[in-house]
């Protein structure tokens, strides 16, 4: 069963192309790890399917969710792509006035409208899948780099996406991190979540991934 279709998907900076028709499948259950130079546009491919990037040719295709060349669809029609895909961005982009707890249930109550109690629970339950339960009232700044990135996906996992997208996942984090990370993101799909995940790092993606595709001269390639 298909959780993400790509189909000749076209990007442009100016008149600068970045994607020329770039095609990608992710199953569910499944990890697949996005590499290409830097430059090479792994993070516009994440960005169009999370509906931040705005794209000029193809389909990005998410179960019953379709999107289209073209400008953005408003915010008050992307509630449905919003409760399919979560993104965990390269810096982690956590609220740095907010706690470790209150950064996780922010969308769960002010997004989806859940009560305080269910928000907490559920973000509590992934802190300490993540192994970061206790720091869950510590401030972004007071984090490690590793902790910071587990804190940003359990965020993104709270709300139980069908997709997970990770642009460049390792870069803050040493080597050994990086294994435990990928261990991680295994453990992830279970239940048939999927993942895509951008990176550059080979020895990371080789551990984690069932599939890696390669972005180069904006068309995507699979090995």
């Amino acid at each position: 069963m298909s959780a993400l279709t790509i189909r000749a998907l076209e990007v442009s900076r100016g008149t600068q192309p970045v994607l020329r028709g770039a095609n990608l499948d992710v199953n569910a259950g499944e990890i697949v790890a996005l590499m290409g130079s830097s430059g090479a546009g792994k993070t516009t491919v994440l960005r169009a399917i999370a509906a931040l990037q705005s794209f000029s040719g193809g389909t990005i295709t998410l179960g019953d969710v379709e999107l289209h060349k073209g400008s953005l669809p408003p915010q008050s029609q992307l509630g449905e792509l919003r409760a399919k895909v979560g993104m965990v961005f390269q810096e982690h982009a956590l609220f740095e006035h907010l706690t470790v707890l209150d950064n996780v249930t922010l969308a769960p109550i002010h997004v989806r409208r859940w009560s305080r109690g269910r928000a907490i629970s559920a973000a509590t339950e992934w802190l300490q899948s993540l192994g970061v339960a206790e720091r869950l009232d510590a401030f972004p700044g007071q984090l490690s780099g590793g902790q910071a990135q587990r804190v940003s996906i359990a965020r993104s996992l709270v709300l139980d996406p069908q997709l997970l997208l990770m642009d460049e996942p390792t870069s803050a984090l040493d080597p050994s991190r990086r294994i435990a990370l990928a261990e991680t993101l295994r453990n992830l799909t279970a239940g048939g979540r999927a993942l895509l995940i951008s990176t550059h790092d080979v020895e990371f993606a080789r551990a984690c991934a069932d599939r890696i595709a390669t972005l180069a001269d904006g068309i995507i390639s699979e090995s």
